[in-house]
C-alpha cells in the first residue's frame, strides 16, 4: 500500500479504536503504526479536533492525544500545512460536487500529494481522488 492521506473522521475513529473503521482503513492505520507507509494529516482536520472536542462530540482530549503521537514521532503519522499548492488544487474541485469547505481542503491535499485518501465520506470520490474505504 502506498503512503495515504486521511479524512477528519478516519482519524478520529483511528485514534479512538473505534469498529467503525473498515477493513481497508484499518490496515492503513496498522501499517502507519508499524512505520511501513506515512499518513498525511491536513492542518485542517486539527482544525475540526477541536471543533467537535469544544461541541462535546469527541473525547476532550482527543487533540492532546493526537499532538502526543505526532511529538514522540512513533507512527508514520505527519501533519501536512495548508500550503498555496493545496489552495491551487483546491481551486481544481468542484464545489457542488464537494460543498464542506473542510472536505475540499482535506480532497486538495490529497489532490497535491498525489496520494490516495481515507474516507467513507461518499463525496470524496467526486473531488478526482482515489478513495479508500
Amino acid at each position: 500500500m502506498s503512503d495515504l492521506v486521511d479524512d477528519t473522521h478516519a482519524l478520529i475513529w483511528y485514534l479512538e479504536d473505534s469498529p467503525r473503521l473498515s477493513p481497508a482503513a484499518n490496515q492503513a492505520f496498522e501499517q502507519c503504526d508499524r512505520g511501513e507507509i506515512i499518513i498525511y494529516i491536513p492542518t485542517i482536520c486539527l482544525v475540526e479536533i477541536v471543533y467537535l472536542q469544544e461541541k462535546g462530540r469527541i473525547s476532550a482530549d482527543m487533540k492532546l492525544q493526537l499532538d502526543t503521537a505526532l511529538i514522540a514521532g512513533t507512527s508514520g503519522l505527519i501533519l501536512s500545512n495548508l500550503t498555496d499548492e493545496i489552495v491551487a488544487a483546491l481551486a481544481t474541485i468542484p464545489r457542488d460536487s464537494v460543498p464542506d469547505m473542510p472536505d475540499r481542503i482535506i480532497a486538495a491535499t490529497a489532490k497535491h500529494l498525489g496520494l490516495p485518501l481515507i474516507s467513507r465520506d461518499s463525496k470524496m470520490p467526486l473531488s478526482g481522488v482515489n478513495v479508500i474505504w
